[in-house]
């Protein structure tokens, strides 16, 4: 064979392998989402009732061997490990690998998983199937498989940056959260695992999402990182009309923090994976920050967006001994932020507070909602991205609320005013770091319906280098507690917008 013969043949083989990874196509999740939403729904099948039934303890003996990590034995920078159905993971997925040799799907395999108690391992059936999957990068150097995301369990991910722990979640949707009709969970069914080049520094996911009322394809483009981005393509068909539909849903924890009564007996100062949520309006260019609560009673709350930007669960006490918990680390959980790819027109962002016992329930969930009904058969199709990382994830330029403190508005320190409440909030960053204690700062404080302010001011906390709003308001028996506050610098804006929602019930005065 002549030599331009011979490199005629290599560069034929060296085309044909990416044109045979690039044969399978997010538009082919889409057209499969699409065939589904035109036929009724059937829910996926369960695993055996025994595998369902165990115990935390005899789930967490089953674990996967990173040995058998997809992509280990090639060096790749990105690897899969496994998760075995059982115990919360009833309904199991298929998986699929996207290569130059086409796509292949991973059938379940029991050799892939130790399990410490043999009488177990015998009963667990060879076609039990796969819960979901983590992936693995090196954050902590060459050959460690340091885990930074998770798909497992309805449209559930868990993911984290390289300096922290898991925390929050997110999700591919939801579904009427927090109406008195009840939650509806679809369901990841079906991952495509696109395989990256050995030194990628990304990698794609494709997900096929299936519920009574909505069907949907779903690309994950994903950067592991100081922050972990994913850039997500949505594509939504509708079986059935949806009261409340959440996009981007993030979903955490706040047990107890500084602006909430410490439950009784517990020595923690704090409980929480987030303690706010923040929201950029890019319309009105305004950044508001809400601490969050664990209500007496459900409590949801809709702050409207003419254009939304942004909008994230944050964590932003970042201090270990806030929490002095040294096996939960709650100082470390990651704060999550959603970026609008374009303009999503008019809606609202949805937070719902659940009240919770304890700190093992995930009571806290927020989305964007269109201002605009979606009825059955209707298509939507919604671009973003997810950032996992530290509490700067937003990129946030202005002043900062850094605590809230709430108590009784009747007592020394706090005022003399029967049925009221004294709030503090404190300010920092932005140009407030520039300013001098006699720096004309000044309070705009506003309260809801039914909400008397009886007075406002703004003190300079030289030890801590802050600015504190204080608030003396009343609400009329039987109401909440709604304000609004920020700071101004010659009558400039110099930080986000303050907003508070206390329901009654919160033990931290007595109720007139």
């Amino acid at each position: 064979m002549r030599s331009g013969t011979v490199w005629l043949v290599v560069l034929g083989l060296l085309s044909w392998f990416p044109l045979q990874a690039q044969a399978f196509r997010f538009q082919d999740v889409v057209e499969k989402a699409r065939a589904s939403a035109k036929s009724a729904y059937e829910a996926p099948a369960t695993i055996p009732d025994f595998m369902a039934n165990l115990s935390y303890d005899e789930y967490q003996s089953i674990r996967f061997d990173p040995d058998q990590s997809l992509w280990r034995d090639a060096g790749s920078r990105f690897q899969v490990m496994l998760i075995p159905a059982g115990k919360f993971y009833t309904r199991p997925v298929s998986l699929h690998v996207v290569d130059g040799e086409g796509v292949q799907s991973l059938p379940f395999e029991k050799k892939r998983f130790n399990v410490s108690d043999d009488a177990l391992g015998k009963r667990i059936p060879a076609d039990l199937g796969y819960a979901g999957l983590k992936l693995t990068f090196p954050f902590d150097g060459p050959g460690v498989a340091n885990q930074f995301l998770v798909f497992a369990g309805a449209s559930y991910f868990r993911g984290v940056s390289k300096e922290t722990a898991f925390g929050l979640s997110g999700r591919g949707i939801a579904v009427d959260t927090g109406l008195p009709s009840g939650e509806e969970f679809p369901d990841f069914t079906e991952f495509w695992l696109e395989r990256p080049a050995p030194d990628s520094d990304h990698m794609r996911i494709y997900a096929l999402l299936d519920g009574p009322s909505v069907t949907g394809a779903y690309q994950f483009t994903v950067y592991p990182g100081g922050q972990t981005r994913m850039d997500v393509k949505a594509r939504l068909f509708f079986r059935d009309s949806t009261e409340l539909l959440g996009l981007a849903p993030l979903t955490s924890m706040f047990y107890y923090g500084e602006n909430t009564p410490r439950p009784l007996g517990e020595w923690r100062p704090q409980v929480h994976d987030s303690d706010g949520l923040l929201i950029h309006d890019e319309q009105s260019g305004e950044w508001l920050w809400r601490p969050l609560i664990n209500p007496e009673r459900l409590a949801t709350s809709y702050h409207q967006t003419g254009r939304v930007g942004g909008f994230g669960l944050i964590q932003r006490d970042t201090e270990f001994r806030h929490f002095e918990d040294l096996e939960a680390r709650y100082e470390r959980r990651p704060s999550a932020w959603v970026s609008a790819g374009g303009d999503w027109g008019e809606g609202h962002v949805v937070l719902v507070e659940i009240p919770t016992d304890d700190e093992t329930n995930d009571n806290i969930v927020a989305f964007w909602s269109p201002g605009r009904p979606v009825n059955a058969g209707t298509t939507r199709e919604f671009d973003y991205s997810v950032r996992f990382g530290g509490p700067d994830v937003a990129d946030h330029p202005g002043g900062k609320v850094v605590n809230t403190f709430v108590g009784a508005g009747d007592r020394i320190g706090g005022g003399d005013q029967e049925g009221a409440y004294r709030v503090l909030v404190d300010f920092a960053g932005g140009a407030l770091s520039e300013l001098g204690a006699e720096a004309p700062v000044v309070s705009k404080v506003s309260g809801g319906e039914g909400v008397e302010v009886l007075e406002h001011f703004v003190e300079w906390v030289e030890p801590e280098n802050l600015w504190r709003m204080s608030v003396l308001a009343r609400p009329e028996p039987g109401r909440a507690l709604q304000l609004r506050g920020f700071l101004t610098v010659d009558d400039d804006v110099a930080t986000e917008t303050w907003s508070y929602s206390l329901p009654t019930g919160t033990g931290l005065r007595k109720e007139l």
